[in-house]
């Protein structure tokens, strides 16, 4: 099946053509509104050629566990949830509604992050909030990062030699998340609720005492959609060196001698190392830890001192391998604990979304 892949995050618009599990022709385009967003899907329309079937993704699918048809009532369901995903969730709604709009006769799947976790144990999803709010399971952590999880799970059971691994994926890139995977399955995640939890990231801030934000609401200085503005936007390294949050932008001026990006990079890897300590104990053993994401891919030297700091979970490195490139395992032949960087193929995750859902001919199952 030939399957276009729109993959739209929060700074950009990924799309690929994938014919029977292989990427024939991929492209990524800057997206910051929805009117840049309708050029960049119109583009991708005319450069990746015509599909069978096209597969959307989505941050969050509510309790969805697998991929969907996407129709305009699926559609006004999925626009209820933009609220817990802003950043993400405009941009896919648009993107899936100017498909629709332009090839109306293909099949229009939704594929979603959230459903990877859709399984978590009871212990993991749930808040210790009163019982009113929470027994209808919409207040609920959901966890997000789903189908790159998922993509690193298969590729992991099949270097490691067993779908029964026990792991850790980071996804290290604008976003972070840390996730506790056994036998292909998620079992714990670092975010909740919305993507705003867990490890400090690009703009976003990542866990905050909720007696901080209620002080800083009570002071009335600044109003719910506001404070939701400053910890979406103006957060995490961008809120704490006053830059755009890039990465490369921040250690480019800690090595000018940045005393700001230098603190922030070390909140950065202190968080990250932090929630990934808490998510592996959700584990019986740890067979392997995952790197991904675009940090991960193209930042070894960060990557470096990540893992220089892991000494307790028992992982070791090879310096060599870690300031190689590509798909690479980073830890020293042998190692109890086994490390590897894998290029983030959500791409393949989407088709193959559109596949289980449609089948090989890319039409539902009559």
């Amino acid at each position: 099946m030939r399957a276009l892949t729109l993959n739209p995050g929060s700074s950009s618009l990924k799309a690929a053509l994938v014919a029977d599990g292989e990427v024939v022709r991929a492209d990524s385009w800057d997206v910051t509104d929805v009117a840049t967003d309708h050029d960049a899907v119109r583009v991708a329309f005319g450069e990746l050629g015509e599909p069978e079937a096209i597969s959307v993704r989505f941050v969050h699918g509510g309790s969805r566990p697998g991929p969907v048809l996407l129709d305009e009532e699926t559609l006004a369901q999925l626009e209820k949830l933009s609220g817990l995903a802003p950043l993400h969730q405009p941009l896919s709604l648009d993107a899936a509604r100017l498909a629709r709009g332009w090839r109306p006769g293909v099949p229009l799947v939704g594929c979603f992050d959230t459903s990877f976790h859709s399984g978590l144990p009871a212990a993991a999803a749930r808040y210790a909030l009163p019982r009113e709010w929470t027994a209808q399971g919409r207040l609920r952590r959901y966890g997000f990062h789903g189908l790159s999880c998922q993509y690193a799970a298969r590729r992991c059971a099949k270097l490691l030699g067993s779908p029964r691994a026990r792991l850790l994926c980071c996804h290290i890139g604008s976003g972070v998340s840390v996730t506790a995977i056994r036998g292909e399955r998620s079992f714990d995640t670092s975010m909740g609720f919305t993507p705003l939890d867990g490890a400090v990231m690009a703009t976003r801030s990542g866990s905050v005492d909720p007696g901080l934000l209620l002080h800083v609401l009570g002071t009335g200085e600044i109003d719910p959609a506001g404070l939701a503005d400053v910890l979406y936007h103006h957060s995490g390294l961008a809120g704490m060196t006053g830059t755009s949050g890039d990465l490369r932008e921040i250690l480019a001026a800690r090595e000018a001698g940045d005393e700001q990006a230098a603190a922030a990079v070390e909140v950065f890897l202190h968080r990250l190392r932090r929630e990934m300590g808490a998510v592996a104990m959700s584990l019986d053993r740890l067979d392997a830890i995952v790197f991904t994401g675009g940090v991960a891919e193209h930042r070894p030297g960060l990557l470096g001192e990540l893992v220089a700091g892991l000494g307790l979970l028992g992982v070791t490195v090879d310096p060599a391998r870690v300031d190689d490139e590509g798909d690479r395992l980073l830890s020293p032949d042998g190692a109890a604990v086994r490390l590897f960087c894998l290029r983030a193929r959500e791409e393949l995750e989407l088709a193959r979304g559109a596949e289980l859902l449609l089948g090989a001919s890319g039409r539902l199952p009559v």
